[in-house]
C-alpha cells in the first residue's frame, strides 16, 4: 500500500527552478533496493545552492534535495541491510541526480549506505554530516602523508564553517597545534573553544601570492581555493601537505610549481561524493572515536524542517556557524 510522506521537491519550468514543501507518495520515490525512514538531515553549502537555484546543483527534475541523511531501514532488498538498521548516507549524487534527505522517506541503493558506527547516534551523525565526514577524509589524507602531532602548526581555512570547525575540533583532540583562519574574527572564542591554539584573519591570505613565502605550516586543510590556497601552498614547510576539499573563494589556483619542486610539498584532493564505501566506513568509525561529542554539541544547533529554505540563503550568505541539525517530522 502506497504511503504519503512530506518532502521538499524542486521542479523546473520555463520560468526557472522552484522549491516547495509538498505531500508525495511511494510512487514518487526513485529506484533503489533500500527504503529508509529519514530521521535527521542537515544543510550544507551545496544544499543551499540547490534550494536557491543559485547554481546548477540539481540535474534531474523533479527532485528531492538534501545530500545527507540518517535514518532507519524500513524495507530492504540488499544483503547488507535489514529492517530496523540505522544508516547514514552522504553523497553518491543523492540530492543532485537522485532524491535525497529533505523528506520523511528515501529509497536508495544499499551500496551507498554506511551502517551507524558504534558510539554514534542519528542526531550526532547529522551534526557531523558531509562537512564533518569531509573533514575526516582530509585528516586521514594528511596522516597518510605522514603528518603527526608535534610536527608543527596545521592551518585550517574557513574554520568557522562546517568542515573547518569539525577539522579544528578533531585535530586539536588528536594533539595537533591548530591555527584557524576565518573571515569572522568575532568567532574567535568559538574557535578557541573547539581547540584552536590561534585564530587569524583570512585577510592575511588576500595579497598576491609569492612563489615561495615564509615556511609557516606543517600541513593545511583548505576549503577556499583561489588566492587563499595559493598563499597557503607557498607557506607550507618543506615536505608539507595540504588537503583540498573546497572552493568557497574560487575554483582557480593562481600559483606556480615552485613550492612543489623546491620544497617538496604535496596537495591532496578530497572527494567526499564518490569515495569508496570502505574508506567511508573508516572515516565514520574514526569520527565516532576521535570527535568529542560535547564539542560536537557545542558546534551544532537545531533547525526546524520548515526553516530549510531560509537556512539555504543564510548558509550562502555566510550567516551559519557550525552545523545545523534538522529533525525530520
Amino acid at each position: 500500500m502506497s504511503e504519503q510522506f512530506q518532502a521538499y521537491q524542486i521542479g523546473k519550468n520555463e520560468d526557472g527552478q522552484r522549491c516547495k514543501l509538498t505531500q508525495l507518495d511511494d510512487s514518487d520515490l526513485m529506484e533503489g533496493d533500500v527504503t529508509v525512514r529519514v530521521e535527521y538531515t542537515t544543510i550544507n553549502y551545496k544544499d543551499g545552492l540547490a534550494l536557491t537555484g543559485r547554481s546548477a546543483i540539481i540535474r534531474k527534475f523533479p527532485l528531492i534535495p538534501g545530500i545527507d541523511f540518517s535514518g532507519t531501514v524500513i524495507e530492504s532488498g540488499h544483503a547488507g541491510f535489514r529492517e530496523g538498521d540505522q544508516v547514514i548516507l552522504n553523497g553518491f549524487g543523492v540530492g543532485e541526480v537522485h532524491s535525497g534527505g529533505f523528506a520523511q522517506k528515501a529509497r536508495v541503493s544499499g551500496d551507498w549506505l554506511v551502517p551507524m558506527p558504534e558510539g554514534m547516534d542519528m542526531r550526532h551523525a547529522m551534526a557531523i554530516g558531509t562537512a564533518g565526514y569531509t573533514a575526516m577524509l582530509s585528516i586521514m589524507a594528511l596522516e597518510e602523508h605522514g603528518v603527526r602531532p608535534g610536527d608543527g602548526d596545521i592551518l585550517v581555512t574557513g574554520a568557522s564553517g562546517g568542515v573547518g570547525s569539525i577539522a579544528v575540533a578533531i585535530l586539536s583532540k588528536l594533539g595537533h597545534r591548530v591555527v584557524a583562519a576565518t573571515g569572522r574574527m568575532n568567532e574567535k572564542d568559538f574557535l578557541t573553544g573547539l581547540g584552536a591554539a590561534d585564530v587569524i584573519d583570512r585577510a592575511a591570505f588576500a595579497e598576491k601570492p609569492r612563489p615561495l613565502g615564509k615556511e609557516l605550516w606543517s600541513a593545511a586543510i583548505d576549503v577556499a581555493g583561489g588566492n587563499t590556497l595559493a598563499n597557503v601552498l607557498s607557506q607550507l614547510r618543506y615536505g608539507g601537505a595540504a588537503a583540498i576539499c573546497g572552493l568557497a573563494e574560487s575554483i582557480n589556483l593562481p600559483t606556480s610549481v615552485a613550492p612543489f619542486i623546491l620544497r617538496g610539498i604535496s596537495m591532496y584532493g578530497i572527494d567526499s561524493v564518490m569515495a569508496p564505501i570502505a574508506r567511508r566506513k573508516t572515516a565514520w568509525q574514526r569520527l565516532a572515536q576521535d570527535l568529542d561529542k560535547k564539542l560536537l554539541d557545542e558546534l551544532s544547533f537545531d533547525l526546524e524542517f520548515t526553516d530549510l529554505p531560509k537556512a539555504a540563503q543564510d548558509i550562502l550568505d555566510g550567516k551559519i556557524r557550525g552545523r545545523a541539525v534538522v529533525k525530520v517530522p
